[in-house]
């Protein structure tokens, strides 16, 4: 598998960037003795990627950040393990999946998932991580295409989780809106969980942008 040693060779847009933010910190997080949320893969993929030589320090990701990302993965885990405790073959999308192993961490062997992200970012997981299985499938799309959705409604009537984890953010509000409404029509008595931002916090996203030159403005 290929080394890649600088942002450049990503070929990835600067929203799909924005990925690498949340990998490296749960690369960080995952060895300290009492993590918040360990993620072995993602140690893995950071030391493929060398993002080391990168400046993802504490002087410019300060610790609240930080922690704010852990604890917002280690609540949709949460969510997502206590909404299979329930329907133990429904199936989950993940949109937006990024470089996220979250299938690995949650499977419990009877779920139907699907990792849904740009086609850019969906080839870098295949180099990095692959992970396709009879029961986790890669969709290399936007999610604002309706094309996945008939692809995944093969699944009905079966319960649907779809997650949208730092995902609405880059959206516009109209783009938010017909999303939700198609998934509510496609997909009645579905799950979608996702995380909203303040003006503030998205003030203060763009900042990070501009000081690290590392993912999308909000």
């Amino acid at each position: 598998m290929t080394n890649i040693s600088n942002l450049a060779s990503l070929k990835l847009s600067e929203v799909s960037l924005s990925l690498l933010l949340p990998l490296y910190i749960r690369a960080l997080e995952t060895p300290r003795p009492n993590a918040i949320l360990r993620d072995d893969r993602a140690v893995e993929v950071v030391e493929k990627l060398k993002l080391n030589s990168f400046n993802f320090t504490q002087a410019q990701v300060r610790e609240e950040v930080q922690i704010s990302i852990l604890l917002r993965n280690r609540q949709f885990d949460r969510i997502t393990t206590i909404f299979l405790s329930c329907y133990p073959g429904a199936v989950v999308v993940h949109l937006g999946c990024g470089l996220d192993a979250r299938f690995e961490r949650l499977d419990n062997g009877k779920v139907e998932w699907y990792d849904l992200d740009l086609p850019e970012v969906i080839n870098l997981r295949r180099e990095l991580i692959n992970g396709e299985t009879e029961r986790c499938h890669l969709l290399a799309c936007s999610a604002l295409e309706p094309t996945w959705m008939d692809l995944v409604s093969i699944h009905l009537p079966r319960q649907f989780l779809f997650l949208a984890e730092g995902l609405f953010m880059y959206f516009e509000e109209q783009q938010v809106k017909g999303l939700v409404r198609a998934l509510q029509d496609r997909f009645p008595n579905s799950e979608l969980v996702f995380d909203a931002f303040s003006p503030l916090y998205a003030w203060g996203n763009n900042l990070r942008v501009t000081r690290t030159h590392i993912g999308a403005e909000a």
